[in-house]
């Protein structure tokens, strides 16, 4: 299933489904209603029907096979949110080692950028800092929490936060946790992961260079309203056999800015469930991101946002996620 949250003509958030190649979207809450399900608290929301489990889900998919006829509404008709909005929990992991090395590469060309002879001052940089994390990611898993009520869907606009002039978009692979566990082995990890989105770490990069000195990983370069930016649907983990081999592409104003896959994810999302639930309980609807694609931000070219810019990042079997910047 395509799971999404939508809201109505009043305001308020509905579950839905997608059909008919994402043109239309049967409402699970008025089709639970029609069919006698409507007592259901599993079809309130898309958050609910995950906490509800199996049975639940195969109750939707019955539904979506066979929608009744006033259940159905048009895709273009309403404006969608975040598959779950907001999440209980995100934790954003650093999957992709191509991404740290080319960030912290050009990291250090911009900082040299400015001086006489750059390629001299490049080559007698010190890069132990940068090697030192590469060691820890080689190591471990690694992630910070994020801000979940900085949620938003697709197609809303992205703010501007007043205190950046250096703004970047992130493209990342994420997935939902469909059941409560703890101390999950990295073998049984694939049966708590319910289903896959696409994630916008939408990023302040000159904030970022200032606060990660700080050695506290990153907070008012990553915390502000309409920050992550998640969707276009909850792609249920059956419709996916093979997360692990998705192209994944970045496009501003219809420009390719870079591409990657999948596979080349250093730490799968099996190993990092493992790690993160070591003494730790993860329950159902909570968000964990694959960290940037290599290839897949401006820093890693020098290049950033302007404001009125339009982002689309893809992700074969999921869809188009897209957003545009805006300086109020």
């Amino acid at each position: 299933m395509r799971l999404v949250t939508y809201r109505d003509t009043s305001g308020a958030m509905r579950p839905g489904a997608l059909i008919d190649d994402d043109t239309a979207i049967v409402d699970l809450r008025s089709a639970a209603t029609t069919t006698g399900l409507g007592a259901w608290p599993a079809f309130t929301s898309i958050l609910a029907l995950v906490e509800a489990g199996d049975e639940a889900m195969d109750e939707a998919r019955r539904l979506v096979a066979h929608p009744p006829a006033g259940a159905v509404i048009g895709r273009a008709t309403v404006r969608l949110c975040a598959p779950i909005q907001p999440p209980p929990q995100m934790r954003d992991c650093s999957c992709f080692e191509l991404h740290l090395k080319q960030s912290f590469a050009a990291a250090r060309r911009a900082r040299v950028a400015h001086l006489p002879n750059p390629e001299e001052a490049l080559a007698q940089m010190n890069t132990r800092a940068d090697e030192r994390v590469l060691a820890t990611f080689n190591r471990q898993p690694i992630y910070y929490k994020c801000n979940r009520f900085a949620v938003i869907g697709p197609d809303e606009d992205v703010i501007w936060p007043a205190y950046s002039k250096a703004m970047d978009f992130e493209l990342e692979f994420a997935c939902y946790i469909g059941r409560k566990g703890k101390d999950i082995a990295s073998g049984a990890a694939r049966d708590h992961i319910v289903g896959y989105t696409i994630f916008n770490d939408m990023s302040a990069r000159d904030t970022q260079a200032l606060e990660m000195a700080g050695m506290l990983g990153p907070a008012k370069s990553k915390d502000f309203d309409t920050g992550n930016v998640m969707g276009p649907c909850l792609v249920t983990a059956d419709e996916i056999p093979d997360p692990y081999d998705l192209a994944m592409v970045a496009r501003v104003n219809g420009e390719e800015w870079g591409r990657g896959s999948t596979r080349d994810m250093r730490w799968r999302f099996e190993d990092v469930i493992e790690h993160i639930s070591r003494s730790e309980t993860l329950y159902p609807g909570e968000v964990l991101g694959s960290g940037t694609v290599g290839n897949g931000c401006g820093l890693e070219q020098l290049r950033y946002l302007k404001p009125g810019d339009e982002i689309e990042l893809e992700i074969e079997r999921i869809g188009v996620l897209r957003s545009r910047i805006v300086r109020p």
